[in-house]
């Protein structure tokens, strides 16, 4: 999961840095004008598709991981509380 968030993440970052340095921008600029053997057009579909696959694999990660999160977060809070406790007794 996390090697395909990580490739996804990469197509998107490098598609997202191509788009805005090498292409024009606004629709009729440059829609159908061939980019490194992509048109625009085609530039941005790749961009927005693996956005959307980043955003869904995110969320079944977190679902996979809900347990270790909730042990995590409620660890974390307990932490807190005895130190605040173990200070205030000594005072």
């Amino acid at each position: 999961m996390d090697l395909v968030l990580t490739i996804f993440f990469l197509v998107v970052a490098s598609t997202g840095l191509f788009i805005y340095f090498f292409i024009p921008s606004g629709i009729p600029r440059g829609k159908y004008v061939v980019y490194m053997g992509l048109t625009k057009a085609t530039w941005l579909w790749i961009h927005s598709k693996a956005g959307i696959l980043i955003v869904i694999l995110v969320i079944i990660h977190l679902i996979l991981h809900r347990q270790w999160i909730v042990h995590t977060t409620k660890s974390f809070f307990r932490k807190g509380k005895k130190d605040v406790i173990c200070k205030g007794k000594g005072d």
